[in-house]
């Protein structure tokens, strides 16, 4: 295919809403993981959260018939991995990297023999109530901008949305002075009255509740069915877009649609057939995950006290 067939405006706003679209499980975990980086702990277990978020949706939409009760049963589902995961880091102080490993091989061998024992081996997927689009009248005709921003599932408005509730819970509440004083220095923060433990909880609860919602818009959103493993790393991409976004949730939002924008120029360029190897399209956002991670944007100063326990004296 000629490239002049590549850029049209057809061809751009095409890309641009299905970037959209597919930004939005990597911002949704990215912004629940940014909560637990602020208080000092690294959540690697994005991934299998969002995995264990992505079974469960599609397992509360089917029992139920609602994508809703789906999205809530995967927002439990997303807690009670990120409790686990927190008692673990938390309260027993084993190593948060080696942590969040561990939760990962669990969701994958778990979520296998779960969607197995509850359905059975099928080779047709199971039908689920999931989201559509939802196009707003008058703003869905703005040209270009429209199809791009207002013919999207309400999951895809919420997630927006929830950049700028984010962004005021963390900078202009007393609660998110708290959080980012924990992430900062906990012993400062112990000797004026603040719960260490209590907020480094919190703060894992909300990823596992964000990054649950995350792997359900996968199944419920985008794919409507589960496979196995079908979150294929953008936990650990969410984990790159908080450090690319330098743990601030318009920079988690730009980092997110920069991720969501590789992975649909991928699909696109090998829908359109240019001639470049699959492998090698497949690999972009990988690529960008790898120099967000590796400080190749510039170094982003980490919350002080990210990654270590505290030993209250």
């Amino acid at each position: 295919m000629a490239i002049t067939n590549i850029l049209t405006v057809t061809f751009l706003v095409a890309l641009l809403s299905a970037a959209l679209r597919m930004s939005v499980p990597i911002l949704f975990s990215a912004l629940g993981g940014m909560f637990s980086e602020r208080s000092g702990v690294v959540n690697i277990g994005l991934e299998g959260i969002m995995l264990m978020g992505a079974l469960f949706g599609v397992v509360g939409s089917y029992y139920s018939g609602n994508h809703w009760v789906g999205i809530l049963v995967a927002m439990i589902s997303g807690m009670l991995m990120a409790l686990l995961f927190a008692y673990i880091t938390i309260t027993i102080k084993i190593d948060q990297i080696v942590s969040g490993i561990a939760i990962n091989m669990l969701a994958v061998g778990l979520t296998s023999f779960l969607y197995r024992a509850l359905f059975g081996i099928t080779t047709v997927p199971i039908k689920v109530d999931s989201f559509h689009p939802v196009r707003i009248p008058l703003l869905a005709d703005i040209p270009i901008i429209g199809p791009i921003m207002f013919n999207q599932t309400v999951l895809v408005y919420i997630a927006l949305l929830l950049v700028p509730i984010t962004s005021f819970l963390l900078f202009k509440t007393m609660w998110g002075l708290k959080v980012r004083s924990v992430g900062e220095h906990p012993k400062a923060a112990d000797t004026v009255g603040i719960n260490v433990i209590k907020i480094r909880y919190t703060g894992v609860l909300i990823s596992g509740a964000l990054a649950g919602i995350g792997g359900a818009f996968l199944s419920l959103g985008q794919f409507n069915m589960f496979v196995d493993n079908m979150v294929s790393g953008r936990g650990f991409i969410a984990v790159a877009a908080i450090i690319f976004g330098k743990w601030k949730p318009k920079g988690i939002l730009i980092a997110s649609l920069i991720f969501g924008v590789a992975d649909a120029l991928q699909i696109r360029l090998q829908a359109a057939g240019v001639g470049i190897p699959y492998q090698l399209l497949l690999m972009l956002p990988y690529i960008i995950t790898i120099i967000a991670l590796t400080g190749l944007v510039g170094y982003n100063k980490p919350p002080n006290s990210l990654g270590k326990p505290y030993y209250k004296q």
